[in-house]
């Protein structure tokens, strides 16, 4: 299926991020940018910023929507997280996205490494909000509570798409683990805000969709991003339809009087594109006034 005139000319140019390649590259770090073929790459890569990929680039699962490659992990680099933190210093950031693929074969999934992670961050960049976008953790909460216990500002799980397309598209995955995570984080540390991200575009229908945002409410999830499937690569799932950007302003609109704190929700959102934007009028809705 050939993508419309408006995903087509929104697609920035990804040519703007070949120096902050280098640079990651050079301290032997990865993103999720780069893996998952993030449409937005040159837009966030030129204003410095990027969701850095932990725990090495290959995925214990095989989603049908992911570019991430499958396959057994390498084992894990103890010096990475402080790497992480200094490339954060060094890039200056004030916002900083870790993530990681699916480590099922780890005893806690990973949920220590992420946590050694952030105290890296935040011992050498004390002003740098941080934000995880984490796997299920298959479904432990005590992984989830190391995470969440060790200095983070943004809790993100995507929820991804409908449970009726689960099988299909996250087969190792199930709808109600994910529910329920973003549920026991924000019971754990309702200080904390709850993300999570959607696509669309998949064969869902907009009753599914609108289901699926009234889910994470009752979880108390605060913070949504919703953007349009594409396929990154042949093998992987195809488009079913490309939703039309008058659709997504409806969901954001909806969205925002389902008590939403802050949705992001056009056709090139992806789940961490300008993440801090969206800490910004969390905290500004529930802490100034």
């Amino acid at each position: 299926m050939k993508a419309p005139v408006w995903i087509r000319e929104s697609i920035p140019r990804r040519k703007d991020a070949e120096s902050l390649r280098k640079e990651l590259r050079s301290r032997s770090l990865y993103t999720v940018c780069e893996e998952a073929k993030c449409p937005n790459i040159g837009e966030c890569f030129a204003r410095g910023t990027a969701t850095i990929l932990i725990m090495g680039n290959i995925c214990t699962r095989n989603c049908r929507f992911c570019a991430i490659k499958t396959g057994k992990p390498l084992s894990l680099d103890w010096n990475e997280p402080r790497r992480v933190a200094e490339e954060v210093r060094n890039l200056k950031l004030k916002h900083a996205v870790i993530t990681s693929p699916s480590r099922d074969d780890l005893k806690d999934s990973g949920a220590s490494f992420f946590a050694l992670t952030v105290e890296e961050i935040k011992k050498k960049n004390p002003d740098t909000t941080v934000e995880v976008l984490i796997p299920d953790f298959q479904g432990d909460l005590g992984a989830l509570r190391l995470v969440i216990n060790s200095g983070i500002d943004v809790l993100n799980h995507n929820i991804e798409t409908v449970p009726r397309l689960y099988h299909e598209v996250r087969p190792e995955a199930i709808y109600e683990r994910s529910l329920n995570l973003l549920k026991e984080a924000s019971l754990y540390r309702p200080t904390i805000p709850v993300k999570s991200g959607l696509m669309v575009g998949l064969g869902e229908s907009k009753k599914e969709v609108l289901k699926v945002m009234e889910d994470l409410r009752e979880v108390d999830c605060n913070i949504l991003t919703i953007g349009q499937y594409l396929r990154p690569s042949r093998e992987l799932l195809s488009v079913k339809e490309y939703i039309p950007p008058e659709e997504f302003r409806e969901y954001k609109e909806i969205g925002e009087e389902m008590g939403f704190d802050y949705i992001a929700s056009a056709p090139l959102v992806r789940s961490s594109y300008r993440a801090e934007e969206g800490l910004e009028i969390y905290r500004q809705r529930n802490y100034n006034g």
